[in-house]
């Protein structure tokens, strides 16, 4: 089982339907009373085990170079408790450059992930060095998200008359046809949408980001569970409010898991 597709259903089915983020806005780096490097320490302890695990990698780029040290210790420490990690990176570009992110956080260096978002509105066809590390690795597509400015963009109809939302999906599609039990190529549509794409054909993971602190929640989530998509809820300042004690941080995503687990494959 080394298909990233195949490693998240199965992560999801033990430890429950469920994505939490490091997020660490100066915020919460003021509200724990912390540094940059003991906030990830906590994190890295309170979420091993989780299913799934989503660095923001902005916030540790605002850093400099001690800032991407910190997320290399983070990625590398969670990724030795086999605990699934994916950059939330959002790399979008074209050619070597393209190849160049697809090498950093899809390859064997420091950075190196099991997925990663990425943003295909340069055209799909511009994410090919990303999606060559499929399946081994992960990628998930921007296709419908929360934010207003959004659908102007991801609103838009192509000459074949579907949103550029749903062509995204579609295309998503395509490079999951066949994988068994799940395709390592995702889509990330917002939790707070009144509307998103049909993910009926995805066969791979959804990631919703949105629930929470932006929110979403349960209810918004369940509207699409006779899609037959998986369905990956992403939370991440909701839980993260519960530190800096481990254990209220654990207590924290377990009651997340809990409450979406009419999720679980």
């Amino acid at each position: 089982m080394t298909g990233f597709g195949a490693r998240l259903h199965a992560a999801l089915a033990e430890r429950g339907p469920v994505c939490v983020g490091i997020d660490p806005h100066p915020e919460l780096l003021d509200a724990w009373d912390v540094s940059l490097e003991k906030f990830a320490e906590i994190c890295v302890e309170a979420f091993t085990g989780t299913a799934l695990v989503k660095p923001q990698v902005a916030f540790f780029e605002t850093y400099g170079s001690a800032g991407i040290a910190v997320l290399e210790r983070t990625i590398a420490d969670l990724r030795a408790t086999g605990t699934l990690v994916l950059a939330d990176a959002k790399r979008g570009d074209i050619g070597s450059t393209m190849a160049a992110y697809a090498r950093a956080w899809l390859g064997d260096g420091p950075l190196a992930c099991d997925a990663v978002t990425v943003s295909p509105y340069l055209g799909f066809g511009s994410l090919a060095p990303a999606l060559a590390a499929t399946p081994e690795r992960g990628v998930f597509v921007l296709a419908a998200t929360s934010n207003p400015e959004g659908a102007q963009v991801q609103g838009a109809t192509a000459p074949d008359g579907r949103s550029i939302a749903q062509v995204m999906v579609d295309e998503a599609a395509a490079c999951n046809a066949g994988a068994v039990p799940l395709g390592s190529v995702g889509v990330v549509v917002g939790a707070t949408l009144a509307a998103t794409p049909d993910l009926s054909a995805l066969n791979g993971p959804v990631l919703m980001p949105g629930v929470g602190a932006q929110g979403g929640g349960p209810a918004d989530i369940r509207r699409l569970v006779d899609t037959g998509a998986t369905l990956v809820p992403s939370v991440s300042r909701e839980v993260l409010r519960a530190g800096p004690s481990v254990t209220t941080l654990r207590d924290a995503v377990a009651a997340t898991v809990e409450a979406f687990d009419f999720l679980r494959p």
